[in-house]
């Protein structure tokens, strides 16, 4: 019965996610019903004890990452960075490698720091208009930007500054860096099978005659792409390539600079006890919000009259886009630590826990529950709150590196997360005007080579040895 409990929690959360309501609204009315329904007496308490102190305390380590990267992108595309960065890349790889092109150009703008739904809005006008002149079919556009936005620059390639990377730090005390040749690997799977997958697509719609569609029956067509004047695509790839040279050198020098831990007194009338605070569990959360701050630094240093002129009104919607995607996140959190702590859970744990190899219990751990809530972010942060001390344990005893650790949960929690009712899948057939009927089923094939990719890495390390 407890576990039937906790499924229907899972089930319920997943269920209004799909049909559009807010989880910051259900995720605790979700995980307060399940204990009702257990121990009626411990609602208040674990409300605020547990639900309450777990997703405060999400938005005090990461907020922040989540707040400077909106705004970053909000910049990158008030300053035309992302205009010229695109076509720059159209130029490139010319207009008969459409897909390449916009997989190359999401890569780029997520890699560098821009958030993946800044990506899906400033992405879709020349993905539109690419299909549109090689007369590819407009539903397979959300495909393509899920390859390059939702994939391997997200989680996999080591360094990028998306949460998705960030998360583990805290919980094995590694960096966003952590295992970058298997992290390599991964990438480089996803990418050639993505890519080859999305040209079979194209020419079996070729084969069949079917091209873009008519214009005046698809929804939120955008405008043909009007030229302009942009800046050089060298200098519009200065803040990204500031973001990840400062990101890395950050990563190096704070645990030489603040060493293990480090504390401090505040400067307050009477006793007050010191701060301390455990450098190597926020050290790469502090990397990546200096990167961040000299990437948004940058932007208004090359582009300040094109950037102040709309910034008042930029930053007020970055703003708002990062408090609405933490405290979703938040609330998952919230919720996974709720369900956690009941009886239900453990049927669960033991369940997934008598995997025996560690890797692979960690990997579908993670993906299931990521699945399960609809966020990479929210699924992570769930199994690592509940298991991270197991995951740890059973990695020493086998004599596997807390890295490897951290690119698999990382890498697995973008893997089952894309199923429909994900924020991110909403959205960017919201942006593209299409239906779940329409487009989904080139997102799902997407969804399932990144979750493939996480056990081809594991299958690398065990094979190789690499880390």
């Amino acid at each position: 019965m407890s576990f039937l409990i906790v499924l229907a929690a899972l089930c319920f959360l997943m269920f209004v996610a799909y049909r559009g309501y807010s989880v910051i609204l259900f995720a605790p009315i979700a995980a307060l019903g399940a204990v009702l329904l257990t121990d009626p007496s411990l609602v208040a308490p674990m409300f605020t004890g547990l639900f309450m102190d777990k997703m405060v305390g999400f938005l005090k380590l990461y907020f922040p990452v989540f707040l400077l990267g909106a705004i970053f992108g909000k910049l990158i595309e008030l300053s035309g960075f992302s205009k010229s960065i695109v076509k720059a890349v159209i130029g490139l790889l010319g207009t008969e490698r459409a897909m390449l092109s916009i997989v190359a150009v999401c890569a780029v703008l997520t890699y560098g720091g821009v958030s993946l739904f800044v990506v899906v809005f400033a992405v879709y006008p020349f993905a539109a208009e690419l299909f549109r002149q090689g007369d590819i079919p407009k539903r397979l556009i959300p495909g393509t930007i899920a390859l390059g936005a939702f994939t391997f620059t997200m989680d996999a390639l080591p360094g990028t500054p998306q949460i998705q990377n960030i998360i583990p730090t805290s919980f094995f005390g590694t960096t966003t860096w952590a295992a970058p040749w298997l992290g390599t690997i991964g990438a480089v799977f996803i990418l050639i099978v993505g890519i080859t997958y999305l040209e079979w697509r194209r020419r079996a719609a070729k084969r069949n005659g079917e091209g873009y569609g008519d214009p005046a029956t698809l929804l939120n067509e955008p405008a043909a792409f009007a030229e302009s004047r942009l800046a050089h695509p060298l200098l519009a790839l200065t803040p990204l390539v500031l973001v990840g040279v400062v990101n890395k050198l950050l990563t190096l020098w704070i645990p030489v600079v603040y060493g293990t831990s480090h504390e401090f007194v505040p400067a307050v009338i009477g006793k007050a006890a010191p701060v301390v605070q455990e450098v190597s569990k926020v050290a790469a959360i502090w990397a990546v919000q200096g990167a961040l701050l000299v990437g948004i630094a940058s932007v208004l240093a090359l582009a300040w009259k094109p950037v102040t002129a709309q910034f008042a009104e930029g930053a007020k919607n970055a703003i708002g886009g990062a408090m609405l995607a933490a405290m979703n996140t938040a609330s998952e959190y919230g919720f996974g630590a709720v369900i956690a702590a009941l009886p239900g859970f453990l049927v669960v744990a033991n369940a997934l826990g008598s995997i025996p190899n560690p890797l692979i219990n960690e990997a579908i751990t993670v993906t299931s529950l990521a699945g399960i809530t609809g966020s990479a972010s929210g699924g992570m942060s769930i199994a690592l709150a509940a298991m991270a001390e197991t995951f740890i344990a059973n990695a020493n005893a086998a004599n596997i590196p807390m890295d490897v650790l951290h690119r698999v949960a990382s890498m697995a929690s973008g893997g089952m997360d894309t199923l429909p009712h994900n924020g991110a899948v909403i959205t960017l057939l919201a942006v593209t005007g299409l239906t779940h009927r329409q487009a989904y089923k080139d997102i799902f094939a997407i969804t399932l080579i990144k979750t493939a990719a996480v056990f081809v890495i594991i299958g690398a390390f065990y094979a190789t040895g690499l880390v």
